[in-house]
């Protein structure tokens, strides 16, 4: 089988307080594809993905990377070659964006060259002008600093990027332009990518695959046009019903004569 930047989950369970948060989850992300995990409030979404990395150690269960068992690993190991990203960054105030861009580089020893030499190659990746790097977090908007923190969490060059809503609180030009940039830096730096959102569109303009969750259980797990065409349940089918919604009065509209 070939297991190279793959992520296996096997038999997944998560029990806190006497609450099941996620029961019996198994799914298999390949090299270089975009897997969204997507599902109402409490359904499991970031729990699952804070499993992936052991920002959450399952009750039982595995999850595998490149095929070994991530339990086995020391957590700051694991988390090196995974990169993360929050909905609200989570930048270090006190730290210029350049160091902020570091602080993983540093923490595994790169000398001060290289790491200067990826800081500027980051921020380029992500669109930021050079100068960026004198700035301290604070100094940024929204987008700005959702574009640190997507190269914070590239630092030490992972092959496996996790994002947790990252693109929520954003408007919806930036949403937009950021949602582009994460799809262009998938492909040039071939990153195997798990994507948590809420919102169904997100979710099927970006993935390959999606995998609906509801009170920590699998429902579906398909490619987007699939699930489009051939929703497991009522449940997947209300989900898809606001992209279904939204496209059907686009399309009216771009058919609709031109009012005089």
């Amino acid at each position: 089988m070939h297991l190279r930047h793959s992520i296996q989950a096997r038999e997944l369970c998560k029990l806190q307080e006497q609450r099941t948060l996620v029961e019996g989850l198994s799914f298999d992300v390949q090299e270089s594809e975009l897997l969204a995990l997507v599902g109402e409030s409490g359904s499991g979404k970031t729990t699952t993905l804070r499993m992936l990395n052991r920002l959450i150690e399952p009750s039982s269960g595995s999850v595998l990377i490149d095929g070994r068992d991530a339990g086995q690993l020391p957590a700051h190991v694991l988390r090196r070659q995974i990169g993360y990203v929050f909905q609200r960054v989570g930048l270090f105030p006190h730290l210029t964006v350049a160091e902020n861009i570091a602080v993983t580089p540093r923490l595994i020893g790169w000398g001060k060259d290289r790491i200067g030499a990826r800081v500027r190659e980051l921020l380029e990746l992500v669109e930021l002008d050079s100068s960026f790097g004198a700035r301290f977090p604070d100094s940024l908007s929204g987008g700005q600093a959702q574009r640190v923190g997507l190269a914070r969490a590239l630092g030490a060059a992972p092959p496996f990027l996790l994002l947790d809503e990252p693109f929520g609180a954003l408007d919806p030009l930036t949403r937009d332009r950021l949602q582009q940039s994460l799809l262009r830096l998938r492909r040039e730096l071939n990153l195997t990518v798990v994507l948590v959102t809420h919102d169904a569109s997100e979710a099927l303009l970006l993935a390959d695959r999606i995998l609906v969750l509801r009170a920590g259980r699998l429902v579906q797990l398909d490619t987007p046009r699939a699930l489009l065409s051939a929703p497991a349940n009522e449940y997947v089918d209300q989900l898809l019903a606001a992209p279904r919604r939204q496209a059907r009065v686009l399309e009216q509209l771009g058919s609709a004569p031109a009012r005089a």
